[in-house]
């Protein structure tokens, strides 16, 4: 059962029928805001391209874990799957807002749309104010749309009492995670040592992404098919692991991925300012004058593209990047062992999520 790259998501034909639950959501929710006029689509058009691109990693974690756990396939749980990627693409809208993000997934972000499609129109107002408004109700949409969804999805009400809980931790920890990154983002940490800017970086990451990107969406489908508390806690801790891990490798790609393949420009982490275990790495090992110029040059939205060559050029010579890579060697291995651990999984659904983890980790976009 095992596969390699992008097709471990595509078994069960898992990404086309997650497509097809997303679309008949959103044509739903497209006819119930008809009598609110047609700018509505101005929201729902924005929402449903961000929604045709992904690497459905959430909805897989959340089907494997619970075929893992004994489920059978059925369109219940596909459902269900498919409200994670609602969930995440509140949370990208409304991050691409607190980030000030320019593009997503290849596309303009949401509010840089509404923005543009102001002043086309030529409308009263701020433009830039009309898009960030605009894509905060839009995230606000995928939020509730993401509810019911998942709410009526088809499992029995013995699936959902046993993932419910699971789930509205979900929906509550992540806003506590965006918050945390914006919170130490203001508060800054030049005064802090290596060890503190580690773990406040590994804390952030672990609430803004880890959780709801692998670790929550893998319980909440497991606890749905009735996996015991024994299992739920070894998967839990497994799906952290992985989803920090995977957070660790979305970092590197923040700063060195190609921006065809991730679909955002070149180094936006460090135009962007964020605080994460590789930049933490870096600075530790600068002298005091090469500390001070990237830090200066961190989290400028106007910095040349020279300087960025130069800021990734001194990320590489620091070995930062080599000691990213070991976390996430080290975190993978110990997801995995948990995993191992778990007694009741059904030997086919526990290689899919090994799968899926080595996809998550080592991935290029």
């Amino acid at each position: 059962m095992t596969t390699a790259g992008t097709e471990i998501v595509d078994l069960a034909q898992l990404r086309h029928r997650v497509q097809a639950e997303i679309d008949e959501e959103i044509a739903l929710r497209t006819s119930q805001l008809a009598p609110v006029g047609r700018d509505t689509r101005l929201l729902v058009d924005a929402i449903a391209d961000l929604l045709r691109g992904g690497k459905r990693l959430r909805a897989a974690f959340c089907y494997w874990g619970y075929r893992a756990a004994g489920g059978d396939d059925n369109e219940a749980i596909v459902r269900a799957a498919a409200a994670m990627e609602l969930f995440q693409a509140a949370a990208l809208i409304h991050d691409d807002v607190m980030d000030d993000s320019d593009t997503r997934r290849g596309l303009p972000a949401a509010h840089r749309r509404l923005a543009a499609h102001h002043a086309e129109q030529q409308w009263e107002g701020l433009s830039d104010r009309f898009g960030v408004a605009g894509a905060i109700l839009a995230g606000n949409l995928c939020l509730t749309w993401t509810d019911s969804m998942f709410a009526g999805s088809g499992l029995s009400r013995h699936e959902l009492h046993g993932a419910r809980p699971v789930f509205d931790e979900m929906r509550t920890q992540l806003m506590g995670g965006q918050f945390l990154d914006v919170l130490e983002a203001a508060r800054g940490w030049d005064d802090l040592t290596t060890e503190q800017r580690l773990r406040l970086a590994h804390r952030v990451i672990t609430y803004k992404s880890a959780k709801y990107s692998i670790e929550h969406p893998l319980v909440i489908g497991a606890a749905a098919a009735g996996a015991k508390q024994g299992d739920l806690k070894k998967l839990g801790e497994f799906g952290l692991a992985v989803g920090q891990a995977f957070q660790l490798r979305d970092d590197l790609l923040g700063v060195f991925g190609d921006p065809e393949a991730t679909g955002k420009p070149a180094g936006d982490d460090l135009r962007e300012g964020k605080h994460t275990v590789l930049v933490a790495h870096t600075l530790s090992t600068l002298d005091d004058e090469r500390a001070a110029r990237f830090s200066r040059h961190l989290g400028d939205p106007d910095v040349d593209d020279e300087t960025v060559d130069w800021m990734r050029e001194t990320i590489v010579a620091s070995g930062a990047v080599d000691a990213v890579e070991r976390d996430i060697e080290r975190l993978v291995a110990q997801g995995l062992e948990r995993l191992h651990d778990t007694r009741a999984l059904l030997d086919d659904g526990r290689q899919v999520l090994v799968d899926l983890a080595t996809y998550a980790t080592s991935r290029t976009t």
